[in-house]
């Protein structure tokens, strides 16, 4: 069973910076794909960042982008996600994802797991 767990969060003033890190525990980390989302009150989850499963490609929020680095570390089997120049929009509750996709023979089975979540505020 994969669990997940967000470590890192807290408040910062706008302009700083903060490290955010995603632990996997459980088999074959090497073959997920992992992503950061973030939720805001009152809106809905959105994507921040994704990194492919052999780290091999990055993607970003245009929100983020040039702000925002995700890697992926096999060695401690975590997903940092370093933030620079925080803006107080991107005050959230930042979720760490995993996903999987299996090709079986009655086609793909896809397993996809979720952290708890972590409180970023940037205060202005």
């Amino acid at each position: 069973q994969v669990q997940l767990a967000e470590s890192g969060g807290g408040q910062v003033q706008a302009g700083g910076s903060l490290k955010l890190s995603c632990s996997f525990s459980g088999p074959s980390f090497i073959s997920y794909g992992m992503s950061w989302f973030r939720q805001s009150l009152g809106k809905v989850r959105e994507f921040v960042a994704g990194i492919t499963w052999n780290g091999g490609r990055t993607y970003y929020a245009d929100s983020v982008k040039g702000r925002f680095t995700i890697s992926k570390d096999e060695a401690t089997m975590t997903v940092p996600l370093q933030m620079d120049n925080l803006k107080d929009e991107d005050t959230a509750v930042f979720y760490c994802d995993a996903v999987y996709a299996a090709v079986v023979v009655s086609g793909v089975d896809v397993y996809d797991y979720w952290g708890q979540g972590i409180q970023i505020t940037v205060a202005t």
